[in-house]
């Protein structure tokens, strides 16, 4: 299992004072040297924290392959066919989220995927779909003839959050609490479920298999037990933990977590 270490939230830190400290370019050696596989940064339409100039000091710069998350928008597109990053990975986006909410719109967005896809494949960039785990959007991504797919792992997260957080600070003496915490486990294991038999189809279709989105110290062990699942990108809760640890350990402690 493989870590890419999304380093936006370094961004948002400096971009809260509108400064030069901290910058994400001096997370580079660090996430190297503590075992991780690739830096993940998200250059969104508002730059609300990874800028053009720290985009193109880090892939310019980096010692491991940068995977560039971005959105459709064609502006976007011709920045990063410039910066040509190892990999890009093509997400939704809306102005008004804290964080991206779900997988790509495939079914609504052919046209416009097919023709940036090729775009960046002919600059040798690999190409990453962001997706909602679905078979039908594994079939389409392949059709799509990307390299890899990237499951939002959201939902997951969310559930786990809510049966092992809030829920399980309290005695449950109500029998619908107690209801609640069985359907909140069985949409939990359906969940797992999903994601492990839809990597291994989406294998058999030779696509590579990433997936992110809300995963954390808490939540990571069952994800990174799916052996089809080749590569995790994880940001937030690694730089949460490196306030107090320092991101080297932070992505020691993360790793450590992914033995099988």
């Amino acid at each position: 299992m493989k870590l890419g270490v999304n380093i936006d939230h370094i961004a948002v830190l400096r971009e809260a004072r509108k400064i030069a400290d901290p910058n994400p370019l001096d997370a580079l050696s660090i996430v190297k040297r503590a075992g991780g596989d690739q830096i993940t940064i998200h250059l969104r339409e508002d730059r609300r924290h990874i800028q053009d100039i720290d985009a193109i000091n880090i892939i310019k710069h980096s010692p491991l392959p940068v995977n560039l998350e971005c959105a459709l928008a064609s502006e976007i597109i011709d920045i990063v066919c410039e910066l040509r990053p190892h990999r890009v990975t093509l997400v939704p986006e809306k102005r008004e989220e804290v964080t991206t909410e779900g997988g790509l719109n495939i079914l609504g967005e052919q046209s416009i995927l097919k023709a940036t896809i090729k775009r960046l494949q002919e600059k040798e960039i690999e190409v990453s779909l962001f997706i909602d785990p679905t078979l039908e959007n594994v079939e389409k991504s392949k059709a799509l003839s990307v390299e890899w797919i990237e499951f939002h792992t959201g939902k997951y997260a969310n559930v786990y959050a809510m049966l092992f957080g809030n829920l399980s600070n309290t005695h449950h003496t109500i029998p619908e609490l107690e209801l609640s915490r069985k359907e909140l486990a069985k949409i939990l294991e359906e969940e797992l479920t999903t994601l492990r038999i839809l990597s291994s189809d989406a294998m058999k279709l030779k696509l590579k298999v990433a997936a992110g989105h809300g995963l954390n110290y808490q939540n990571v062990e069952a994800i990174a037990k799916i052996e089809t699942i080749e590569e995790l990108n994880i940001g937030q809760s690694i730089i949460a933990r490196s306030i107090f640890s320092g991101l080297e350990q932070a992505i020691l402690d993360m790793k450590g977590l992914f033995i099988r």
